[in-house]
């Protein structure tokens, strides 16, 4: 996940000439580094976010290539972040022969999604979106948000979607009980209240909910040992290998509403 202080670093580094020597606070979070103590791919990442902060650039080009589906192909898109963007590239198989396009972003939170989700998904005339979001909601990646906040996106996200005649599969958020990349949170019981908010919103939208939580999680809420590269939030290839039938399970479901 992206170091959820990079973003609250972002208005330091471009406000002053004398940044080196400044800090700024991350609400509920340990103190932002002073840009000095950046690497230089660090500051170029805050610099970038500060131009372009939902990332829209990422996929850009490689959508304006994308050609439109065949006749009679059924393209899925799936939409979020390092758990989605780490599928296939850096770990497990990411659904080889299939019309499956890869549109995860890593450290992204929901309202960066929703606004990249005319270019990265709409604009590629899927059948299908699967979105995985809201760790890094739950780890204030870009702020506070309240449940409230994170379920709007997600309902609008939906009814864009919906809008443009795509099937929409909402997965659920795996178990976590630390974040790495923001020590000192306890996100267990939030994931928990998520995803039974997600469960119920499928329902009431009549979507399609994909639920990754029960063969993920262990006996302390967080996600498997054996499942993951960190004991923390990312899968290893065991894990996708949990995860891939799961998804397309849910999106045969999809398909046949």
């Amino acid at each position: 996940m992206m170091k959820r202080w990079l973003v609250y670093t972002i208005g330091a580094v471009m406000a002053t000439s004398v940044v080196a020597q400044q800090t700024t606070p991350a609400v509920n979070g340990p103190v932002a580094p002073a840009a000095s103590s950046l690497t230089n791919k660090q500051l170029k990442k805050v610099l970038d976010l500060s131009v372009d902060w939902p990332q829209l650039s990422r996929y850009r080009e490689e959508d304006a290539a994308l050609p439109p589906p065949a006749k009679g192909e059924k393209r899925v898109v799936f939409l979020g972040d390092s758990i989605t963007d780490s599928w296939g590239r850096q770990h497990g198989k990411f659904f080889p022969g299939k019309p499956y396009v890869n549109r995860g972003i890593s450290g992204q939170t929901t309202p960066q999604m929703l606004v990249r989700f005319q270019q990265d998904v709409l604009a590629l005339h899927p059948a299908v979106v699967v979105v995985l979001a809201g760790t890094n909601d739950l780890a204030e990646n870009t702020g506070p948000e309240p449940m409230s906040a994170i379920e709007d996106n997600f309902r609008s996200m939906v009814m864009l979607a919906k809008a443009n005649h795509v099937r929409v599969v909402l997965s659920s958020v795996l178990p976590a009980t630390h974040f790495g990349w923001h020590p000192g949170m306890n996100p267990a019981e939030k994931i928990k209240e998520l995803n039974a908010w997600l469960k119920n919103f499928c329902v009431e939208q009549k979507i399609t909910f994909l639920n990754y939580y029960p063969a993920m999680v262990n006996a302390d809420g967080g996600l498997k040992v054996e499942l993951s590269i960190d004991g923390a939030v990312h899968p290893n290839d065991e894990g996708y290998t949990v995860m891939e039938p799961l998804a397309e399970h849910a999106i045969a479901e999809a398909m046949a509403k």
